[in-house]
């Protein structure tokens, strides 16, 4: 059955309006790395504290993505991204106000949360927007907006002047958000997949599924599980070389300029890889997609572990990206089908949750083992064997819903 001209325009509308709230996501996570070097002059932070400036805003996006996805079944998906978008655009202006550090830390906590709480409802309102046969490239197609909001980040750095000028990417950070959100009230429509599950348990006075009835119960506890695994194994390997790469470039006695290249091309093939990887699931089915996407991650590990000229090193951060960012699309494509409509926001939010301790744990390891005086082509060789479980983990996801068989189980 074909889906009508205005189901498609609507759809094609969610998923537009999302993927402006996913650039100024990927803008805002970029933004304090980007800001760091002249916030520590001007509050005179040492080193330490602003790996606590870095880390305290993953850790608000753990919990925030937990939480939002819960209430995404709860209060609506629509209902919940507004306040989270709310929530980081206001949080992102408090952080040009704040006067020490504790402030900074609150701030930066706060945003992380309304960050962490928006990816689950923008999962699940791009997936139960498409029709059954576009979910992963409509998930994609949103998702691509993280890397690319995150290479906007780094241009604003760069054009603003002086020590004061940390203060306008956050601005440019604060106000996106506050401005989408008119746009979000009057174009955004609710899922009316969520629409008719919520009518339906009011019909037959069924109650919503609790937290461990939606993860573990109705025979999703080993699905869940692998899930899980894919994304903390894969996510601890992107975030080690979101936060390591420059140096990794640098350590091969390349210039500073070489590295900014090396970072530029490996957020270009994060945003080809969220478009284009994702949408393969929808043509050439998901096992080949996922298999192919884990090779991809092997090779462009090895190529970066080997790589001594820029060249090289641009290749490798260019497949990088592909592979790892298409990849983090490819998993939160395979979330978003795998769990039915009433329960979609909790799994989704409980898997992103799992992998945002990967952002949190990959970067961690890899500074403690850099610190005893491991070479960062060391690591990236030894994270080898981690994308190969991740990938066993995520082909297990696969085989329990092949094609077919999802759109079954995922109304």
């Amino acid at each position: 059955m074909k889906t009508s001209t205005p189901a498609r325009a609507s759809g094609a509308i969610t998923v537009g309006l999302c993927l402006i709230v996913a650039l100024l996501e990927g803008l805002d996570l970029q933004s304090t790395g980007v800001a760091a070097p002249r916030m520590a002059r001007e509050f005179h932070l040492a080193v330490a504290q602003m790996g606590w400036a870095f880390s305290v805003g993953a850790l608000g996006l753990l919990p925030g993505a937990a939480v939002g996805g819960r209430l995404a079944d709860r209060l609506g998906r629509k209902r919940v991204l507004m306040l989270a978008v709310a929530l980081f655009g206001i949080c992102s202006i408090a952080t040009t106000q704040v006067w020490h550090f504790e402030s900074l830390l609150a701030a930066r906590f706060l945003t992380g949360l309304g960050l962490g709480a928006a990816m689950p409802n923008l999962i699940a309102l791009c997936s139960e927007a498409a029709s059954p046969h576009q979910r992963s490239s409509a998930v994609g197609a949103m998702y691509c907006g993280m890397p690319f909001g995150a290479a906007i980040a780094a241009v604003i750095g760069i054009v603003s002047p002086g020590d004061e000028g940390w203060r306008h990417i956050f601005y440019v950070g604060g106000v996106g958000p506050l401005l989408i959100l008119p746009l979000l009230a009057l174009f955004l429509k609710e899922s009316a997949h969520f629409i008719a599950t919520r009518s339906t348990e009011s019909a037959h006075h069924e109650p919503a599924p609790g937290v461990a009835q939606a993860l573990w119960k109705e025979g999703r506890a080993g699905t869940t599980l692998a899930l899980w695994i894919s994304f903390l194994g894969t996510l601890i390997v992107l975030y080690f070389l979101i936060n390591w790469l420059p140096s990794m470039v640098l350590s091969r006695g390349l210039t500073r300029v070489q590295s900014s290249v090396v970072q530029m091309m490996f957020n270009i093939g994060g945003g080809i890889g969220a478009i284009v990887i994702a949408g393969l699931m929808d043509r050439i089915g998901r096992r080949p997609t996922v298999t192919g996407m884990y090779i991809g991650i092997a090779v462009a590990l090895a190529v970066l572990a080997s790589a001594g000229s820029s060249m090289g090193m641009a290749f490798g951060g260019l497949l990088a990206g592909l592979f790892l960012v298409g990849g983090q699309s490819v998993l939160y494509a395979l979330a978003s089908n795998i769990y039915p409509t009433q329960v979609r926001g909790t799994g989704v939010g409980a898997a992103v949750a799992v992998g945002r301790m990967g952002s949190i744990l990959g970067p961690l390891i890899a500074g403690q083992l850099l610190a005893i005086g491991q070479s960062a082509s060391v690591l990236v060789t030894a994270s080898i064997p981690m994308i190969a479980v991740a990938a066993i983990a995520a082909l297990f996801v696969v085989a329990r819903f092949p094609r077919g068989s999802y759109m079954a189980v995922a109304q």
